[in-house]
């Protein structure tokens, strides 16, 4: 018996897609699209975002800057367009905020793609 020694604890070892770098990021903008079906979703990517910047190096910090920024300021956009259904107009809006959404996410999942940074990840708009 006292040849068995006790097992250390290695921790769980993932497939990378948590760490910091282009797979990561790929999830965090899928789970962007997702949220639009399942809406926590968008609230683990945005995590997983905040989790791993700073982490990542090069090319890929660009893309967890643009991902957080898409987060909140279409949570903005959101907002001010459910303020402005009372009036008819923030239905147009909702719509608008939601391809903006989409189209944030597409070009970052083609940059990743392409393992090219987000040219200006500080944009407001695309």
């Amino acid at each position: 018996m006292s040849d068995m020694q006790p097992q250390q604890n290695e921790g769980r070892k993932s497939d990378g897609w948590l760490e910091p770098g282009p797979t990561n990021v790929q999830i965090i903008y899928i789970l962007y699209l997702v949220g639009f079906v399942i809406g926590i979703s968008t609230l683990v990517g945005i995590v997983l975002a905040y989790l791993n910047r700073g982490k990542a190096t090069g090319w890929v910090e660009t893309h967890y800057t643009w991902a957080i920024r898409t987060f909140w300021i279409g949570l903005l956009f959101g907002f001010v367009s459910a303020l402005l259904m009372v009036i008819g107009i923030g239905f147009l809006l909702m719509i608008a905020v939601a391809i903006w959404a989409v189209v944030r996410c597409v070009i970052g999942l083609q940059a990743v793609g392409r393992n090219e940074p987000i040219k200006n990840p500080q944009s407001w708009l695309i």
